[in-house]
């Protein structure tokens, strides 16, 4: 069921033709002109990228009312997001004109062509995007995105460990002695379904460099190790959640004593309170960060009226003022997709958060161990569906 609303929650989440075309070989449209009167734009946000941009997106309504009459904000998990836009799209409907996701909403749209190509058919609403990108977040836009989902935010992401030391003794620190905890203490250790939890995909795209596999870009041929362990730590989970909060809950009630985490995951649910200040984090040995973002993707079929304020809003929210909000409370540490946005632009709130709830370790950890790019879209579908069959559907619920 859609739910139209103004009001989003934290992690909650929420997303044709454009008629502009190539014209002639290798020269593209210019973006369409803005509208004469103002429009109506819908915003669906399937991944929680809404905690950190809602204010960049209100900030352009204010500034441009001849623009903009609304701005309506909708909300759906991830694995929904494919399926509802199709359904529209089959309709002849472009209800959603922008929609916000991780790499596992851009994947899933990406392998039943849902996207508008953006970049280089709209280049001119977006001078030098690729210079002012950070590096890592610049891989992932040229990558991932390929042209159909633009970067918003960027974080070094995961896995991580995270643990409380009041009832985490001896903390694992390689992927045979988390195996032997886990045994130790059955159903004390947990992570989320991969197609619908930043941690859990980037544990299970981390696993493949941590256990030395064969081909970490290669799901099908290359993760033997990777789907043998994760079969066998399934033996010693009771469940995998549908989203990342319930084993956020669960750790923080004292049900799970040992999570999958993230920078940002780690951060932002100590300074809600819903998991203790004194959780800790441990990296495996081998370990390498896999990098994950929020990207801007537009269905096709939004009109012309709508794309041009669509394009314009999206170029709004990556100037450096507008990305400094990202920073938030540290719900996707760091946050900041472009260069030249130190924490000190970001909200006082923000400011406070990470000043208390930040980790000293993680700037460390971010200078001195690779960012590795997540699998490609195709291949993650692969993978979600592989861990669906081999490790979810025994436990799953």
């Amino acid at each position: 069921m859609t739910d139209f609303t103004n009001g989003v929650d934290r992690r909650v989440v929420l997303g044709g033709l454009g008629a502009l075309a190539v014209s002639g070989k290798g020269v593209f449209a210019a973006s369409p002109p803005l509208p004469s009167a103002p429009v109506g734009i819908n915003i669906i946000d399937v991944g929680g990228a809404l905690a950190l941009m809602q204010q960049a997106f209100d900030d352009y309504r204010t500034a441009n009312p001849k623009l903009v009459s609304r701005i309506t904000y909708v909300k759906a998990p991830a694995p929904e997001l494919a399926s509802k836009i199709k359904a529209q799209q089959n309709a002849g409907r472009a209800d959603l004109d922008l929609v916000l996701t991780g790499s596992d909403g851009l994947a899933a749209g990406l392998e039943q062509d849902l996207w508008l190509k953006i970049l280089p058919d709209f280049n001119d609403k977006f001078p030098k995007i690729e210079e002012n990108y950070e590096p890592a977040a610049l891989n992932l836009h040229k990558v991932q995105g390929a042209g159909f989902g633009v970067v918003v935010n960027y974080y070094p992401s995961g896995p991580l460990l995270e643990y409380m030391p009041d009832r985490v003794k001896q903390v694992p620190t390689t992927a045979e002695e988390l195996l032997a905890w886990s045994k130790a203490n059955p159903n004390k250790f947990m992570y989320a379904r991969p197609a619908n939890s930043g941690p859990g995909r980037t544990f299970m795209m981390g696993l493949p460099h941590i256990l030395g596999d064969k081909d970490p870009q290669d799901p099908v041929n290359g993760w033997d190790k990777t789907w043998a362990y994760l079969q066998e730590l399934g033996q010693n989970i009771e469940y995998y959640p549908a989203g990342t909060g319930a084993t956020m809950k669960e750790f923080g009630d004292g049900s799970r004593d040992i999570i999958i985490s993230t920078t940002g995951w780690d951060i932002n649910p100590r300074a809600l309170g819903i998991v203790p200040k004194e959780a800790k984090i441990q990296t495996l040995k081998n370990f390498r960060w896999v990098s994950d973002a929020f990207f801007m993707c537009v269905p096709k079929g939004v009109p012309n009226d709508r794309l041009a304020v669509v394009l314009d809003i999206m170029a709004h929210v990556l100037t450096p003022k507008m990305q400094a909000y990202s920073y938030d409370e540290g719900y996707l540490y760091p946050g900041p997709a472009v260069k030249n946005v130190p924490l000190s632009l970001a909200p006082k709130r923000s400011q406070e958060v990470i000043a208390e709830f930040g980790r000293p370790e993680y700037a460390d950890l971010i200078a001195n161990n690779p960012i590795e790019l997540p699998l490609k879209p195709d291949k993650m579908v692969v993978a979600f569906r592989k861990w669906d069959e081999l490790v979810g559907a025994k436990q799953r619920k």
